[in-house]
């Protein structure tokens, strides 16, 4: 025979669970709010910097020189590399033997803590598309946890006879993995020569250096649709005492527009 639950038993049981999904949904809305209002604060401080380069910065770039309060006041976005590419044989002062780059952590950390947008980049340089798609998988599983805004393929280097596999092989991986935003660094050069296709990837960065003067010196000669230039690797920025890469909006692009799509949407 079954024995009687006593009533108060059970108001007291379903009351618990109630304030305990009431409580949950609280902290989920709490968060969400919080999550809302660091992007509104992000873009806001992101949009009134416009004017301030972008600079990508990788291991060589050594976060023990670097004052980050200093840096962060100069510029309006970094792009920070992830992945050294496959080619790697031995560990260096930059990057681990499996390819990791030794900074990204802390690059990125320091500079989402002072809301400087992130995107990242890996170094494209497989033998053939096994190592295109690995590379490609350990630089999402390496990337993703920090949210970037874009992952960048940084072709600059034929590693394969047929370059063009390679580096779809590597893009195709990453969409397959979810991501979004896609981009590619090339130079024009280079991607005539190769016959790099870069009708896939949903943004274009073109190194175009002049004299590399550490100054902007022209608009580069190509009629190739492109939204950062890349125009100097000896740049000088306040906050860090040695050569910076620095990069431009397009000269040919709604400059608010366009970082917005590059930087501020996830």
């Amino acid at each position: 025979m079954r024995k009687k639950i006593n009533p108060l038993i059970l108001y007291t049981f379903f009351g618990i669970m109630i304030f305990i999904l009431i409580l949950n949904n609280s902290n989920f809305e709490e968060r969400s709010l919080k999550t809302k209002s660091n992007h509104a604060q992000i873009e806001i401080q992101a949009l009134q910097k416009l004017s301030k380069p972008i600079i990508d910065v990788s291991g060589w770039q050594r976060p023990q020189e670097i004052n980050y309060d200093t840096l962060s006041q100069n510029i309006s976005g970094a792009i920070v590399r992830v992945h050294s590419g496959a080619q790697t044989t031995k560990q260096n002062d930059a990057a681990h033997i499996n390819g990791l780059d030794k900074a990204f952590q802390s690059h990125i950390t320091e500079f989402q803590k002072r809301n400087i947008p992130v995107g990242v980049y890996a170094y494209v340089a497989g033998k053939n598309i096994q190592e295109m798609e690995k590379a490609a998988e350990s630089f999402y599983n390496a990337a993703s946890p920090y949210n970037p805004s874009y992952y960048w393929l940084d072709v600059e280097e034929k590693t394969m006879s047929d370059m063009n596999d390679g580096v779809e092989a590597f893009r195709a991986k990453l969409e397959s993995l979810g991501v979004k935003n896609i981009g590619i660094y090339v130079g024009v050069y280079f991607m005539e020569e190769h016959s790099i296709d870069t009708s896939k990837f949903s943004s274009v960065w073109i190194p175009s250096y002049g004299s590399d003067s550490g100054f902007y010196e022209a608009t580069p000669k190509t009629d190739l649709d492109y939204d950062i230039h890349q125009y100097t690797s000896k740049g000088k920025v306040a906050g860090f005492n040695h050569d910076l890469d620095i990069n431009v909006i397009s000269a040919s692009k709604n400059k608010e527009e366009t970082f917005k799509k590059l930087f501020l949407k996830h």
